[in-house]
């Protein structure tokens, strides 16, 4: 079975309470940066509380377009404010773990990192046999983060997501 070891990050204008709060947000179900890739609603609290599970769809041809949908529910397991979130993928699609990792830059910004490690389920490991997943997921990622940027540095999302983002 394939098992995807990715790590995208971006250097932010905002500080790491800034960050924290939006990715906080966004796990929330605020839909503000991360669509129309992916969306998210929490099951039972709040994603910043260990334990509580998040509801995660990956929409491959955008929020609203068709195309299929891709669902699996994260468990928080690790949370230091503004620093770590880490996330472990317990039903659907993937199986594996997620952690956001928040450092505070000289300048005042912050260096998101995500670290996704994961093993495609059920009709997506066969999936993963024909489209590159692994890469789907780092430009999904990557552009979610340029929005962030550009949100928590003007107020108004991207619409091309690019800034920031590596």
């Amino acid at each position: 079975m394939k098992t995807y070891e990715l790590v995208d990050e971006a250097w932010l204008t905002a500080g790491p309470d800034a960050v924290w709060e939006a990715l906080l947000g966004e796990l929330s179900g605020a839909a503000r940066w991360w669509v129309p890739d992916n969306t998210f609603e929490p099951v039972d609290g709040a994603p910043d509380r260990v334990g509580a599970l998040t509801r995660i769809t990956v929409h491959t041809k955008g929020v609203d377009k068709g195309g299929k949908k891709l669902r699996f529910t994260a468990r928080t397991t690790a949370v230091q404010r503004a620093e770590r979130l880490a996330l472990e993928y317990v039903e659907g699609a993937f199986r594996g773990t997620a952690e956001f990792t928040l450092t505070r830059l000289e300048d005042g910004g912050t260096r998101l990192v995500m670290f996704f490690r994961a093993s495609p389920q059920g009709q997506l490991a066969f999936l993963a046999r024909l489209v590159d997943v692994g890469a789907m997921h780092t430009r999904a990622t990557r552009a979610a983060f340029g929005r962030l940027n550009q949100l928590l540095s003007t107020g108004t999302p991207a619409a091309s997501g690019a800034g920031g983002a590596r």
